[in-house]
């Protein structure tokens, strides 16, 4: 039994082995290969220096232990920066959205100056931003809206470049993607344009309100013209037509004066009598109290009564 516990330990002890020998073959191996995928290349650093460098896609062998393996995208990379904050050469400001393309060029240097895809995109965003103040910064607000743009582009791409050249990192490309005005500068912006607006709709109705006096007096000054044109021909008219009544009197007169005087009595008398409420007091000498005191006889012709009045001297009857 006691051989039979043995071999059983023995038995055990064995597979533990063989389990740890597997374990740390399969960790050498592990750390011994390199696997380069598509769009990627891979460096071997050994102590520090270069050992390997392989830009084609497959499997590559290591010392494990020894050598340090790190792999680098080669395709094409894009940064996209959260807007930044900028002044103008004429002192506006505003918020600018930009982004980028690169690849790096030279894994090498990239690798011996900035070691992290994390750490390039990270110093990308600070020349971006330094290069997007100093181009900015010169130019003013219009030059965004106008073929200059495209010039201060060209510029930013060109110092970013050049900057980043160093470093083994090659920028393809970079844009402004948005340019926008901060919050209290839009608000400001449309308060302005309110107050604008305002001014112009005052200065509107202002001169409508001018215009309109100015039609009323051009009216008022017509009408007044017309009416007295329209004055002056009705007192040529009456005058014309007094005129020709006087000469239709004085005809008419001239025919027979007794009659005409025995009319303008009567009719002086009704205008009295229309005026006498209710008593009429008419004195001695008047024709008229003689007229109603006795009334004279009908004349042969129609010429006599009239012509018999005028010659007859007044009574110094009262009439009622």
């Amino acid at each position: 039994m006691s051989a039979a516990r043995g071999a059983g330990r023995g038995g055990r002890r064995t597979g533990l082995f063989l389990l740890a020998g597997l374990a740390l073959a399969a960790l050498i191996a592990a750390e011994a290969a390199v696997v380069v995928p598509e769009g990627a290349v891979a460096l071997a650093f050994r102590f520090g220096r270069l050992v390997a460098f392989w830009q084609k896609p497959g499997l590559h062998l290591v010392i494990p232990f020894i050598d340090r393996a790190q792999l680098i995208e080669a395709r094409l990379r894009t940064l996209a920066p959260p807007s930044e904050s900028v002044i103008l050469g004429d002192q506006k400001r505003l918020e600018v959205a930009t982004y980028a393309e690169y690849r790096i060029r030279d894994p090498l240097r990239f690798t011996q100056t900035l070691l992290t895809p994390g750490a390039a995109d990270l110093e990308l965003r600070q020349m971006i931003g330094a290069s997007l103040r100093r181009v900015l910064g010169k130019a003013a607000l219009p030059d965004l809206l106008s073929p200059k743009r495209a010039e201060m582009i060209a510029q930013i791409r060109r110092e970013v470049a050049e900057t980043a050249a160093p470093l083994g990192i090659e920028v393809v490309d970079v844009r402004i993607r948005e340019v926008d005005l901060p919050a209290e500068t839009s608000q400001a912006i449309y308060d302005r344009m309110v107050s604008e607006r305002q001014r112009e709709a005052k200065e509107l109705r202002a001169e409508g309100s001018a215009r309109a006096q100015e039609i009323m007096a051009e009216a008022d000054a017509e009408r007044a013209e017309i009416l007295s044109r329209a004055e002056l021909d009705a007192a040529r008219l009456r005058a014309a037509a007094d005129e020709e009544a006087g000469r239709a009197y004085a005809e008419a007169f001239a025919q027979d004066p007794g009659f005409f005087a025995f009319y303008r009595m009567l009719a002086s008398a009704r205008g009295a009598l229309a005026k006498a409420r209710p008593t009429l007091l008419l004195a001695p000498p008047d024709p008229l109290a003689a007229l109603l005191a006795a009334p004279p006889a009908a004349p042969a012709t129609t010429a006599a009564p009239a012509s018999a009045l005028a010659s007859r001297p007044a009574s110094a009857e009262e009439g009622r």
